[in-house]
């Protein structure tokens, strides 16, 4: 198929992918046995994963493989290995969100297309930017954001774009959540989330609940159905149109991906003008999947009371019983259907044929398919001694493609005389000509890795074993949420250096923290935004002059719009990585040291899902390490304040509470407009300075969100006794975490 779009499917199985391409996607994403997303999917091995690659093919679709988890460092190391035989099969695009598996993809396999997965929350022009120079070919954009600021990355960036169009939604941006990690080591930027925002939650402000019994689901996002926005969503600059469901049985995949393709080529066709989608139709979508309905996701909406579930989000849980069964049959009728005509009956590819038969010269029977074809000969036909051979009797025996993927659309049997051809004949041409023409058409893409790139070894071997020098110092961090508190910090002559987050300073009086810094003899950063967005960046570009006349030391910088931001609009400041960017592998960090931005790098921040062995073996000597704090374990565009109609854009510190009575923290950052909802309680390694050594990281940061001004005193002057003075650890105290650092995650 060539569309000037292209339709996208999830494979969460072999039959999915069959089910996928026989409705009409043109292309289909699917992991194999490791490094996807979607860890507990069906996935395929080597063998099935290579037949699907020539499947797709011979079909004349494409197949993108996801290799969009975080990885370690010996998961890296055999990487290659487990690529080269879908690359030299013709696997179509890779999807990454690791920066270093970007990195050793483009640098091992350099003419293997790499997209740039959701994960990597890009939120605008500029990380889209940022990304078509490593050599993306396509970005997939998050999915929280507005056909405006699609619009605005397809103007800028001249990048392909990927977005989602249909299914479940994030109640956090992706890549920016570790509610699962931290709660029970399950990880969403490993591919094993455990879904807790699909949990039940009860919702206090000031000690009191505010949301009833019938409003439990507060973070459970309704599924995304956007065939109705099909003509914006295109004219937005959207060329891959992204349906989700890796997870979802063969059935859905067919059923959704068969309206969208009715729709889709209905506006390819005839343009916005006519397109309206019937009422049959959206009811259909709804019957395969929905979480009390559908919403259009965030195409037309910041967020939105709409666009949650708030009761159980059960597909078939009615109020009343006698409508949810009639709803259950007419979904099993659905499924029936869809099943027969797109997973057990296969689909067949048409094509053109010409046999030319004479008793003069040898018989020849040309077949074609799209751009392959392909010409078999045979003997010469004989003179009939009896009964000629008819031109129908001919055509009928070529027709027999049985359960080879094709079917003739045309036959042209040229035929000058009276001829005899044995049926043995006749059998043989067109088996062997079906035979090459699909051996032709999965062999399109195939390839052989050249000798100056043979898949090597990643950096990870090279990794500092060594302990830190146990009389070496640590370079001291705080970060303050509460510039009031800046005072107290001050008062530490073991603190080098203050970060101030974006959020709550005011830039007015920016300058006059820096001072008071630099006078105490301290350097003094500034925390960018955790979301980058048009809001955010509108709000620095006012304020850009100011910033600049700021003698700021360092900008922390969260995402990859930042980094592109602040190279497009000159802001000459040294930048720290913040531990979301995630080095989390040896390969990671030599990116940013090959980096444009490598001579601005200061450090990185070492990132929260790996164990204390990891880290070691990762190497931390020149990278900062968060020894306390509230861990964010969700960035939302989701707003709590919007879904329970008290948007009043003051920022205020509510509780969510599970079901075992754990209290998260939830923030509105209404400067930005987005949520922040903390771990329950905080990382502390107070009582780990002896691992903390055995790791090595050059400086420790503290962060300070809730605390009031005596607890940030207290835990600041605790933390300089022990790991400044070597005073003996005597306790906690108060309720704790260690994160991950003896655990990890799978």
């Amino acid at each position: 198929m060539n569309h000037k779009a292209e339709l996208l499917a999830p494979a969460g199985s072999y039959e999915s992918l069959i089910a996928a391409i026989h409705a009409g996607a043109d292309a289909v994403y699917l992991g194999g046995s490791r490094y996807g997303a979607r860890a507990y999917a069906n996935n395929l091995g080597e063998e099935e994963l290579c037949r699907a690659i020539e499947f797709a093919h011979v079909h004349g679709r494409k197949l993108y493989l996801t290799v969009n988890t975080l990885m370690k460092d010996r998961e890296l190391e055999e990487l290659g290995d487990y690529l080269l035989p879908y690359y030299e099969c013709g696997l179509d695009a890779v999807i990454v969100q690791d920066l270093g598996v970007f990195s050793y993809i483009r640098d091992c396999f350099p003419d293997l297309p790499i997209h740039a997965s959701t994960q990597m929350t890009v939120l605008g022009p500029d990380g889209a930017a940022f990304l078509k120079k490593l050599g993306a070919a396509r970005v997939v954009t998050a999915r929280e954001l507005s056909l405006e600021e699609i619009r605005q990355i397809h103007r800028e960036a001249d990048i392909e774009i990927e977005s989602f169009i249909h299914g479940a939604l994030c109640y956090c941006y992706s890549g920016q959540c570790l509610f699962s990690s931290m709660l029970g080591g399950r990880s969403g930027n490993r591919g094993r989330c455990a879904q807790p925002c699909r949990l039940p939650y009860q919702l206090k402000y000031k000690g009191n609940i505010i949301n009833g019994k019938e409003e439990a689901y507060l973070l459970s996002p309704k599924d995304m159905c956007t065939i109705e926005l099909l003509p914006e969503i295109l004219e937005a600059g959207v060329y891959s149109l992204k349906i989700e469901g890796r997870m979802k049985r063969p059935e859905y995949t067919a059923g959704v991906v068969r309206i969208y393709r009715k729709y889709l080529d209905a506006y390819l066709e005839n343009g916005a003008g006519r397109y309206q989608v019937s009422r049959e139709d959206y009811q259909e979508l709804q019957t395969l999947y929905n979480r009390g309905g559908f919403s259009q996701g965030y195409y037309k909406m910041q967020n939105g009371r709409s666009m949650i579930s708030l009761v159980r989000p059960n597909h078939f849980e009615k109020t009343h019983a006698k409508q949810a069964l009639l709803e259950k049959q007419t979904y099993d009728a659905l499924l029936n259907l869809l099943k027969k005509e797109y997973i057990d009956t296969g689909k067949k590819e048409k094509i053109h044929g010409i046999f030319k038969v004479s008793t003069k010269f040898p018989t020849k029977f040309v077949v074609q398919c799209r751009e392959a074809k392909i010409v078999v000969t045979g003997e010469p036909a004989q003179i009939p001694q009896k009964q000629p051979m008819s031109r129908e009797a001919i055509t009928r025996q070529l027709q027999k493609t049985g359960e080879t993927p094709f079917t003739f659309d045309t036959l042209e049997i040229k035929l000058e005389e009276e001829v005899f051809l044995p049926v043995q004949q006749l059998n043989r041409m067109r088996r062997e000509a079906l035979g090459k023409l699909v051996e032709e058409l999965a062999g399109q893409g195939k390839r052989k890795l050249s000798e100056e790139f043979m898949v090597h070894s990643p950096l990870s071997e090279k990794a500092p074993k060594g302990k830190r020098a146990r009389d070496k110092k640590y370079f001291i961090h705080v970060q303050l949420d509460q510039p009031e508190y800046l005072c107290e910090v001050l008062k530490f002559p073991e603190v080098s250096k203050v970060y101030l987050t974006s959020e709550q300073t005011d830039f007015e009086k920016l300058a006059h923290y820096v001072e008071d810094c630099h006078r105490a003899g301290k350097g003094c950063a500034l925390v960018l935004p955790a979301i980058f967005r048009l809001t955010a960046r509108a709000y620095f570009l006012e304020r850009l002059e100011l910033l600049k006349s700021v003698s700021l030391d360092a900008v922390v910088v969260k995402n990859l719009d930042e980094l592109e931001f602040l190279q497009k609009y000159h802001w000459e400041v040294p930048i720290i990585l913040d531990h979301n960017l995630y080095t989390f592998n040896r390969e990671s960090l030599e990116f940013w040291k090959k980096s444009g931005y490598s001579r601005r790098i200061l450090y990185d921040t070492l990132p929260l899902e790996l164990n204390e062995r990891e880290l070691h073996a990762r190497g931390c000597t020149e990278s900062e390490m968060l020894v306390y704090g509230h861990v964010p374990f969700m960035v939302t565009a989701g707003c709590l304040h919007q879904t329970m109609g008290r948007c009043d854009r003051k920022q205020e510190a509510w509780i969510l509470t599970d079901r075992y009575q754990k209290e998260f923290p939830v923030i509105n950052y209404c400067r930005y407009c987005y949520n922040v909802i903390y771990n329950c309680e905080p990382l502390s390694l107070l009582g780990s300075k002896e691992a903390v050594d055995g790791i090595g990281p050059n400086s420790l940061r503290l962060c300070f969100t809730m605390e009031n001004r005596e607890q940030t005193f207290q835990t600041l002057r605790r933390f300089v006794e022990i790991y400044c003075h070597n005073k003996p650890f005597e306790g906690m105290g108060e309720s704790f975490t260690k994160g991950h650092l003896k655990r990890g995650v799978e």
